[in-house]
């Protein structure tokens, strides 16, 4: 075996030995997170029925403004996904207008909830009202705070890609992005199935 065919291999050898752990890694998290959010559906299960003598769904919720905002965030995913397509094209402006479309779906989903705990908050419904309005100020909220956490991701993606380009390392953290944000929609479809619709019926 020549010199140039033995570094070639010890080369490969070490890129097979340094693969990026980034997608094992983030399956973990995404399975934390799941507990997480398990633990609060669960303290939402026990305590949403413990009105104390105030308000409940029925009289905070408004099924339209709630359908809208969960319009948002599943446009949102259909818009990533446009994204990705457009990425295994290795086209990069068109990714980075999908990731802007998507990226302001998501913050229009945040400013909705906002105008929402503002208006509960205004109107006496705060999270410390019942043990109803804290378990879901909790589930919520800390569902939105990861949103807000996804948009600011999606940011720095999108600089990463103006500078550099669709390259291997942008490919897959825009893959990861992807699970990140997808997962956090099947949430939202639960937190609306069982927060606000099975309450609203």
């Amino acid at each position: 075996m020549s010199h140039s065919q033995t570094a070639s291999v010890r080369v490969a050898d070490h890129e097979v030995h340094h693969a990026s752990p980034t997608p094992i890694g983030f399956w973990i998290y995404l399975m934390s997170d799941c507990i997480i959010f398990g633990a609060l559906f669960a303290t939402y299960a026990v305590l949403g029925g413990g009105f104390a003598g105030g308000p409940g769904p029925k009289d905070l919720f408004e099924p339209g403004f709630v359908a809208i905002e969960t319009a948002l965030l599943l446009f949102s995913s259909i818009t990533f996904g446009l994204a990705m397509l457009q990425a295994d094209k290795g086209k990069r402006d068109g990714t980075m207008m999908w990731l802007v479309i998507t990226g302001l779906l998501g913050a229009g989903f945040i400013a909705m909830e906002l105008y929402e705990f503002r208006h509960l908050i205004h109107i006496g419904a705060g999270p410390d009202r019942s043990a109803f309005l804290s378990s879901f100020f909790a589930l919520v909220g800390t569902h939105g705070l990861h949103v807000t956490g996804g948009i600011i991701w999606l940011v720095t993606l999108l600089t990463q890609i103006k500078a550099h380009g669709l390259t291997t390392a942008n490919m897959r953290r825009l893959g990861t992005l992807s699970m990140f944000w997808h997962f956090l929609d099947l949430i939202w479809i639960g937190v609306f199935s069982f927060v606000y619709l099975v309450r609203l019926i």
